[in-house]
């Protein structure tokens, strides 16, 4: 039996427990009708991938389904979060047609985009309450990024490549924070999306776990047999185990997963009314954050946990019960056995590959160097900078792990700033939010605690990783809930 085909079982072996237990739940927060529909079509697109031993038969295949699910679908946020997940994110090449080289790069993300985002996009525009782009502060924010990056793009490069890249920025920023941020107006809509999301999450968790304990990575077969030679499937150890990667493309990538599913799933259990079932759901992504053996989201969930904690009742008696429950924890990792290792993999305190550390330092050091340069609008050579070769790797490259330095390279400051801009003015649109609704115990005060910590940990993490793989996607659509959910409650005010 192929190695692709024996992977598939194990992951639906995982799905299908995961949607069994988390059925009765999940049909509480929402339609027993919607769940049904969804879960479908993951295992519809997931069979779709493993049998069709060719990209773009898949992509046929994916294209009938997810018009047959958007017929039938009544929030596409939803549906996009569900299936967002099911394939690592790698470039295919669309062919010209033999009148261009190629007409441009499609990404699983993108298809989806394209077919499940972009149809909305067309309906909201045409909506009489939907708010139009450009009206709130994120939203001006965002078109001059956009219109800035496009622009920057024209420096060395082709108008073609340029037209090219512009229609990656429509698709990859615009279209999942437009349609998120307009989507949803009510709470319902927000708990039928955001419980869509977890469970996509939630489906990694256990397949990151067993990717860990049994040191085989379950979607390296299929990218493979699809000819997604651009996916990041490759092993990776620390400390004489694997790193889980499931479809992040990268473990610090999973990791960044777990945590987002972490904060909205803080939301999200108080509606589950088993005990039971609802712990389970935390350890469950819990321990996915734990199988990619990156530091970067632990120190995000940490972050999420505090922020949670200080924004909900009683913030200094419960923070310093989690300080408690946290040195305790240490405490009693550092005499079981085994502890050691442990304790060895964690950030700041660990020795185990502390060079990475070291080498965020100075790549910090050296890309101000290097910035200083062009400190407006970035350059384009930045690579080929003394500064930047002293950065390259064994494999012969110059990571740049940390996104803010990244965009500051390409864009400059005005870029950085124009991007940090957004996000800030995100934050303060969900804090103020909070802040007027005067029961703290409500369900709308619930979820701007879960966003508000959730994008403060991914802004946080992303310091500590570039902008690859699914990474972006899940910022701008976070960002994109803010957004929403800042209209929302400015709309129930007025």
């Amino acid at each position: 039996m192929p190695e692709h085909f024996r992977a598939l079982i194990i992951i639906l072996f995982c799905a299908t427990t995961l949607f069994t237990f988390a059925r009765k739940s999940a049909c509480a927060i929402t339609t027993t009708e919607n769940f049904t529909h969804r879960r479908n079509i993951w295992f519809a697109l997931t069979l779709a991938a493993f049998f069709s031993f060719n990209f773009w038969l898949f992509v046929t295949i994916a294209v009938a389904i997810l018009t047959y699910a958007n017929r039938r679908e009544s929030n596409p946020p939803a549906l996009f979060f569900t299936v967002l997940f099911i394939l690592p994110v790698a470039p295919v090449l669309v062919p010209g047609m033999g009148l261009i080289n190629f007409l441009f790069l499609l990404t699983y993300p993108r298809l989806l985009a394209l077919i499940v985002l972009f149809p909305a996009f067309i309906y909201l525009r045409k909506q009489s309450d939907t708010l139009s782009f450009g009206r709130s502060g994120p939203d001006k924010v965002l078109a001059g990024y956009l219109l800035l990056a496009t622009a920057l793009f024209l420096r060395e490069d082709t108008l073609t490549n340029t037209m090219r890249q512009a229609f990656y920025l429509f698709v990859d920023v615009f279209l999942p924070y437009y349609v998120i941020s307009r989507s949803l107006k009510n709470m319902s809509a927000f708990r039928d999306a955001l419980l869509s999301l977890v469970l996509a999450i939630m489906i990694l968790a256990p397949i990151a776990l067993f990717e860990n304990l049994k040191h085989w990575l379950l979607y390296s077969g299929v990218a493979q047999t699809l000819g997604m030679t651009g996916a990041m499937t490759g092993y990776l150890g620390r400390d004489g185990m694997l790193r889980a990667v499931a479809t992040a493309g990268q473990a610090i990538a999973l990791g960044y997963l777990m945590v987002v599913g972490m904060g909205i799933y803080l939301f999200i259990q108080r509606r589950i009314s088993q005990n039971f079932i609802r712990r389970l759901g935390m350890m469950l992504l819990f321990a996915g954050l734990i199988a990619p053996l990156s530091r970067g989201p632990w120190v995000g969930a940490v972050a999420l946990l505090t922020v949670f904690i200080a924004t909900g009742r009683k913030p200094a008696q419960r923070l310093m019960t989690f300080s408690l429950g946290a040195a305790l924890a240490f405490f009693l990792v550092t005499i079981l056995p085994g502890g050691e290792r442990a304790i060895n993999l964690l950030p700041f305190i660990g020795t185990t590959e502390s060079g990475n550390i070291d080498y965020r330092d100075r790549l910090l050091t050296n890309s101000m160097i290097v910035i200083q340069r062009s400190p407006w609008f970035g350059s384009t050579n930045y690579l080929d900078t003394p500064e930047m070769q002293e950065m390259m790797q064994g494999q012969g490259i110059i990571d740049v792990v940390n996104t803010y330095i990244g965009i500051a390279l390409e864009s400059g400051f005005v870029g950085l700033g124009l991007f940090v801009a957004f996000f800030v003015l995100t934050l303060l649109g969900i804090y103020r939010a909070m802040r007027s609704i005067p029961d703290k115990d409500s369900e709308e005060y619930l979820l701007g605690r879960a966003l508000l910590s959730t994008l403060l940990s991914i802004l946080l993490i992303i310091f500590t990783v570039s902008s690859i793989t699914i990474i972006p996607i899940v910022y701008w659509s976070v960002a994109g809930l803010g957004v929403a959910y800042s209209q929302m409650v400015k709309k129930s005010k007025a």
